[in-house]
């Protein structure tokens, strides 16, 4: 793991200061990560790595299809931590980990994201709903303690609900097979937890931004912004600009998830993650210009079809309330950290970075 990242995540670990109840919960724990090369996986396990010790294991499953490389990008190499390529549609390559006695799952891997899902509804589909009907198959057969869901607020709420938005509020109105499927995603846990009493947490991220995460024709806005201002492309901005989202530092969402599987009421439950800001679209270009100090250009789209929200906020208070989430960065802060590791990692991002002619989500 690069120095940049590994001191930001000491540092976010020592701020945090969990509390010593959660602290020797974890510790010894054998963890599953599902997803955990990706850019919240790898810092979650980087964490949860710290908690569980040298007497716990932290094991990994990913098919490292985040990126043209197909590589694990700056991943932790720690002697606790064990990695497996492979894929939740396969049945071998579960099997193998549901022999090791595993504590908890943490479910992060998806046909990522909107656009991507649009062009491969199929493909999506067989991931993010037939891959985790396998996976709660098998955790109930295992007797997992805890099965942590990640679900998505950009997806659940749809594109009408009040701001800021809460868990009691969700939407029919799905413009994605992502979207869909993340629906049905939470229902299915909801299922298991109901008919066979698997202990599961639906934890809806917004906008997770931060180390980690390598741009792409299907990534998020921030790592893309970051990639065309270094590379000096013209911003492709959909819509006014004036659009906002909730984004969320990493490490943020990462402290959520440890706290929602530590806490005892937390069981079928679903909560917000996020840092209940709202950020225009515009303003995240400008301040990427700042830190990098440079004045890029923008080239203003048509809005996308389904993309129809024109804010994101979330309401955190349930998080808040149920076990202690409390998000520590500012955007300002963790886009900092977001460009400095960009900046240390340039020559492997460059090469792991895909954005083919036609095909870029950004600009369609």
């Amino acid at each position: 793991m690069s120095k940049t990242r590994e001191l930001a995540i000491e540092s976010y670990f020592q701020k945090v200061n969990f509390e010593n109840k959660l602290v020797n919960f974890y510790k010894g724990k054998k963890i599953l990560v599902i997803g955990g090369a990706g850019a919240i996986g790898s810092n979650l396990v980087f964490m949860l790595s710290e908690l569980v010790g040298a007497k716990g294991t932290i094991y990994v499953l990913d098919n490292l299809s985040t990126n043209k490389l197909h590589q694990a990008i700056d991943f932790p190499n720690l002697s606790n931590v064990l990695f497996a390529k492979g894929d939740i549609k396969n049945d071998q390559d579960l099997k193998r980990f549901f022999r090791e006695d595993i504590d908890f799952i943490f479910h992060l891997a998806a046909f990522f994201a909107n656009q991507n899902s649009i062009d491969y509804p199929e493909s999506s589909a067989n991931t993010d709903i037939i891959g985790l009907i396998k996976l709660l198959d098998l955790s109930i057969l295992s007797k997992i303690k805890k099965f942590i869901y990640a679900s998505s607020g950009c997806s659940i709420y749809g594109s009408y609900g009040k701001m800021p938005l809460k868990e009691d509020f969700i939407s029919m109105h799905l413009t994605t097979p992502y979207q869909i499927n993340k629906m049905a995603g939470e229902m299915y846990c909801n299922f298991y937890h109901h008919h066979y009493g698997l202990d599961v947490v639906n934890c809806r991220f917004f906008n997770s931004f931060g180390p980690g995460e390598v741009p792409g024709q299907y990534r998020n806005v921030i790592p893309n912004f970051i990639y065309w201002s270094m590379n000096g492309i013209p911003i492709p901005i959909t819509g006014s600009g004036n659009e906002t989202r909730d984004f969320t530092y990493v490490l943020d969402l990462v402290q959520g998830l440890i706290k929602s599987c530590f806490s005892n009421e937390t069981s079928g439950k679903s909560f917000n993650l996020a840092a209940g800001k709202e950020t225009k679209i515009i303003k995240v270009k400008e301040k990427i210009d700042i830190l990098l100090g440079i004045r890029n250009k923008v080239k203003f789209k048509s809005v996308r079809r389904w993309d129809t929200k024109k804010r994101l906020l979330a309401s955190i208070n349930l998080a808040k309330k149920t076990f202690g989430y409390n998000p520590i960065m500012s955007f300002d802060e963790g886009l900092s950290h977001n460009i400095d590791w960009f900046i240390e990692n340039r020559e492997i991002i460059d090469d792991a970075t895909d954005f083919p002619p036609g095909m870029s989500s950004a600009i369609r």
